[in-house]
């Protein structure tokens, strides 16, 4: 059996040692019934620690790959495990087979890797990324723009030491007040979409104007939420004494809500609110960023039209 066992990794050496096993006898190069080396011997030819090798033979027999056969070692189940894989390890299954067939048409690799490059940067993007600094407002954001659109969002922080790495496959989106320092992070051919915030007066249009006595919550995990919304009700005409916040990172933050005519939100505290409350949301992105983000979306979806 060929392995490569990396040192000094994010990938576990244990997590290395059994993947390629796996993928051994999926691609047949394990047959049913043949012996795998020793703890031992593993341990000595690699530089590992016994206890690794012995954690990976055991996941692998828990999994049904393999068994153990007292007094004799470690062999390849004669049926493979009816474990369902992983997406990693399926993914990882089709680049082995790939790189099986490269070398069975005797592409040197450097090849394969020039031309995998080049396919990766034909790709269109397949996730939309949230650029924000602020955690709890890039919690909110990324919620309604994963309601808008059907592709993955996810999100960083300016100063993740990931960010280029992130950037990959990506289609880059910041709130207005970071549009500046994000584009200066970026590198220069990089595309940036600038999402627009929802004005004050279209969110408070159901509610002016302002019922007389009623009792009202406000709740969110964004500090700035609780704030604006406190500013936005009050110049809105509700009285400060019929105003309840709550802040949602803090335990039983619902406590209490149930007596209020309605909860003003944000799209994340929504889904958590008791479900005899009346959950008002403000949205922070416009309908026009939302339509944006779904017209970037269909056009990476749908193929271009042939030229006549």
């Amino acid at each position: 059996m060929q392995l490569w066992l990396a040192h000094g990794t994010e990938v576990s050496l244990r997590e290395q040692l059994v993947t390629q096993v796996i993928l051994g006898i999926l691609c047949s190069d394990l047959r049913p019934g043949q012996r795998l080396p020793s703890t031992r011997e593993l341990a000595r030819r690699f530089r590992l620690h016994p206890n690794t090798v012995s954690a990976g033979y055991r996941q692998l027999e828990r999994e049904r790959w393999v068994e153990f056969r007292r007094g004799s070692g470690v062999y390849v189940r004669d049926t493979k495990s009816d474990v369902p894989l992983s997406p990693a390890l399926a993914l990882d299954q089709l680049i082995a087979n790939l790189f099986r067939s490269a070398r069975r048409l005797g592409a040197p690799l450097s090849t394969v890797r020039s031309r995998l490059r080049q396919w990766l940067e034909l790709q269109p993007p397949d996730h939309f990324l949230l650029i924000e600094p602020d955690e709890e407002l890039r919690r909110i954001v990324a919620a309604e723009m994963q309601q808008a659109v059907t592709l993955p969002v996810r999100s960083c922080s300016l100063n993740d030491g990931h960010l280029l790495e992130a950037l990959e496959g990506a289609i880059p989106a910041v709130l207005p007040s970071k549009a500046r320092i994000v584009r200066q992070a970026l590198p220069a051919e990089a595309e940036l979409l600038t999402l627009r915030v929802r004005s004050v007066p279209s969110s408070l249009t159901g509610w002016l104007p302002a019922p007389s006595g009623a009792l009202v919550g406000i709740a969110s995990r964004w500090p700035d939420f609780l704030r604006l919304a406190r500013t936005m009700l009050i110049a809105a005409g509700f009285h400060p004494d019929g105003l309840v916040f709550r802040d949602a990172r803090k335990p039983n933050w619902q406590r209490g809500l149930k007596q209020t005519a309605a909860v003003v939100c944000d799209s994340v505290s929504a889904a958590e609110l008791p479900k005899t409350s009346r959950a008002v949301v403000f949205p922070l992105l416009s309908e026009s960023s939302l339509a944006e983000l779904r017209r970037y979306e269909e056009f990476i979806r749908s193929p271009l039209a042939p030229s006549m």
